[in-house]
């Protein structure tokens, strides 16, 4: 276990431990916390995960953590990597099961005061239309060659079926497509497991979520974003569902063998790799586009739920019940990306694990809506906390490869929540607080409950104060849909 000991505070919110500190790490270890948050991190093995990351094949700079870190599958989630192309590696642990799990962002011309007497209904509607909780379905049937499709176009795939427009793409990271997904790439049994979950929201930490903007701290990047005080939002957080999942499966159990064909030891099994010019490397950056895109796809189809559930609730009792995305964007990839890297431009195999991408002003992949001010980056809270509105910015570049925090993060695993908290009271102290809740598991909502995550708005309070991300607006929620 890594300790005090071990590690040495750089900057007021930045911490390393030296490469010295193992013979086998092959770059430093770095992560982002201020003193309540360090103490959190070091309650897990999270620490020893990120140094475990920091001794893989082709890594350069430093392997880096966000305040939200926390024990994951191999590398902690809040960590971030790069590994020098063409023969760095690429990990599934470094992605994650829940390949392209983000966040969107929709807002609206909504007062809370003017849609205060339908929020219940809102919730309602909402709960009736996105399809929720483990392994449920939805209303999108494919047939096989369809999601074929689908896994290969994203979101496009989405436009054509009259479930987004075009200034929903526009506002996508990567314009809700990545190019490369290859479905042939993909077993059958995750094809299976993906075809009747497309517009499905999922279980355990995945929600919708409508949320009431709440202060605002950057009036230009909010007004840009469509973002008022006392406005309402919505928000979804979710990912490739059970189509992502088995794809990660799929490629832990084929890399095993991999590190063995190309001589790469490893620490922890949980990090098994290949160089990314390997074919198995290509095989799964090919697969993991193609969950990428379902993602994508998936949260574009409950956008259009979400437009209908707007609709039934409120048309004829609001102003305008219009709702319009303001961007949407991933927290568990891999991505191909050009840095600045010790004075070179370097290409480079970026790994974020519960991290969000952070491009900062200029950024050529950015809409021209955004590109002058950076990206936006939507920061989800627990229920009954806020969320947050960030924008990337040019030391998030310089510092993490255009990288920062994803979440409050958690610090109580999920079976310790259960046991801690009772769904029904947490539902009912949730009301209580104005916020309508529906669920379909009162166990699943004692999972997610807030006191089992850090406190958000000192994670944020610490991206904010080491210069890799910029607050914009502050949301809180008055509707939550959970599985």
């Amino acid at each position: 276990m890594v300790d005090r000991k071990d590690f040495k505070r750089i900057d007021k919110f930045l911490y390393e431990v030296p490469q010295s500190y193992r013979a086998d790490m092959r770059v430093p270890a770095r992560f982002y916390a201020d003193p309540e948050l360090l103490e959190n991190t070091l309650g897990d093995k999270s620490l020893e995960q990120l140094v475990n990351t920091a001794t893989m094949p082709g890594i350069v700079k430093y392997a880096l953590a966000m305040p939200d870190i926390h024990q994951g599958y191999g590398f902690p989630i809040g960590g971030v990597i790069a590994t020098k192309l063409p023969d760095g590696v690429i990990s599934p642990g470094g992605v994650g099961y829940d390949i392209n799990c983000g966040v969107r962002l929709l807002g609206t011309h909504i007062d809370k005061e003017e849609a205060a007497p339908y929020l219940d209904d809102l919730a309602s509607a909402l709960y009736a239309n996105c399809p929720s909780g483990v392994g449920k379905g939805g209303s999108v049937k494919l047939k096989p060659g369809e999601l074929d499709r689908l896994v290969e176009e994203g979101a496009r795939w989405a436009l054509r079926r009259g479930f987004a427009t075009e200034a929903d793409l526009e506002r996508t990271e990567e314009r809700g497509c990545i190019e490369g997904a290859d479905a042939g790439k993909v077993s059958q049994r995750a094809k299976r497991r993906g075809l009747e979950q497309v517009g499905t929201l999922g279980a355990g930490n995945h929600f919708i979520e409508v949320d009431v903007v709440d202060e605002v701290f950057d009036e230009e990047a909010a007004n840009r974003m469509g973002l008022a005080p006392g406005r309402l939002v919505v928000q979804i957080h979710c990912g490739s569902r059970g189509f992502g999942h088995q794809v990660c499966t799929d490629y832990v159990k084929l890399f095993q063998k991999a590190i063995h064909k190309y001589g790469i030891h490893l620490p922890d099994r949980e990090l098994v790799c290949a160089p990314l010019s390997s074919p198995e490397g290509q095989d799964y950056l090919a697969a993991m586009k193609a969950a990428a895109n379902y993602a994508f796809a998936n949260r574009q189809v409950l956008t259009h739920h979400i437009r209908r559930s707007f609709e039934q609730a409120l048309a004829g009792k609001v102003r305008n019940h219009h709702v319009f995305q303001v961007y949407d964007i991933a927290h568990n990839m891999a991505k191909i990306e050009e840095h600045e890297i010790d004075g070179q431009r370097m290409k480079v195999c970026v790994h974020r694990k519960g991290a969000t991408r952070a491009f900062g002003p200029g950024s050529p992949v950015l809409p021209d809506v955004y590109r002058d001010i950076g990206q936006p980056v939507l920061v989800p809270g627990s229920m009954g906390t806020a969320s947050w509105v960030l924008l990337g910015t040019a030391g998030s570049m310089a510092q993490t490869f255009g990288s920062t925090c994803h979440g409050a993060g958690r610090m109580m695993s999920r079976s310790k929540a259960k046991k801690t908290v009772w769904g029904a009271e947490l539902r009912q102290e949730l009301e209580a607080g104005g916020i309508h809740v529906r669920a379909g598991s009162m166990s699943g909502l004692a999972e997610e409950a807030p006191i089992a995550y850090k406190d958000v708005d000192r994670v944020v309070e610490v991206v904010h104060g080491a210069g890799i991300a910029k607050k914009v607006a502050r949301l809180v929620p008055v509707a939550v849909v959970k599985g």
